[in-house]
């Protein structure tokens, strides 16, 4: 058996992002961009009969501030038992974080309030650990906050103290890719791993099946998993295919 094969396989995680009760995808992270795809609910079972281990459900109205979809979700967890699902969007206090823990999540995804409230945070990540996750959505190397409409601070800066705080995994997101279909941020990703011996997950830009395998080579770096979106909605290979690259 080649070394390349007893290297771990890339998890995928196809992403449901909701809006308005519908599952949608944005452009570079912007109110205003959204494509609808229909029902949440429905894009979530899919994934899971495809084989999908985990869901990466968004509530994007929270993220942006604007209200919620906390029944849609609590409905698309429900409808996927058996298939982990972590959720994002709107969570920054701790009735938010508990009340998604409740309707199902198995793990949360931390954006705004990791920046902009990290004693909470530090926290949470200490009473939780392996249930939280943070987001790291960057421009360059900014971060980008308030569902990526604010700055929220230097990249490097606030991952030092997101690794004091003992923060168990990241979930790194290149802004100007997300949503683009035009291939994933290598060389942040390598930069953050080299920072880091948490495991992360990437976001944004994947277009092929070539760049699931280019992301699977990354794996003996750090890379745990990747979040795929609009390739996925857009056709360009189905999550059956992509799980065989990824475990290759």
């Amino acid at each position: 058996m080649s070394e390349f094969n007893k290297t771990p396989r890339l998890v995928l995680l196809p992403a449901v992002d909701v809006a308005g009760g519908k599952a949608v995808r944005l452009t570079k992270g912007e109110a205003g961009t959204e494509t609808s795809y229909g029902d949440p609910v429905d894009a979530a079972v899919e994934w899971a009969d495809q084989g999908a281990e985990w869901i990466h459900l968004v509530d994007l109205d929270a993220a942006f501030g604007r209200g919620s979809n906390t029944s849609v979700l609590k409905k698309t967890i429900r409808q996927v038992r058996g298939v982990n699902v972590e959720l994002s969007g709107g969570i920054r206090d701790d009735e938010s974080l508990e009340h998604a823990l409740e309707i199902g999540a198995k793990r949360i995804n931390l954006g705004t309030a990791a920046l902009e409230n990290p004693e909470w945070a530090a926290s949470v990540i200490a009473q939780y650990g392996e249930a939280i996750a943070v987001g790291l959505d960057v421009r360059g190397t900014t971060l980008a906050a308030r569902g990526w409409t604010k700055d929220g601070g230097d990249l490097w800066q606030v991952m030092d103290r997101l690794e004091e705080a003992g923060a168990a995994r990241y979930v790194v997101t290149d802004v100007t890719k997300d949503g683009t279909l035009q291939g994933p941020n290598l060389e942040l990703l390598r930069q953050v791993m080299e920072r880091t011996h948490r495991p992360v997950v990437a976001s944004g830009g994947i277009s092929s099946l070539d760049d699931i395998v280019a992301l699977r080579e990354l794996v003996p770096l750090g890379l745990e998993g990747t979040i795929v979106g609009k390739a996925l909605y857009a056709g360009a290979f189905t999550l059956v295919e992509a799980l065989d690259v990824a475990s290759q």
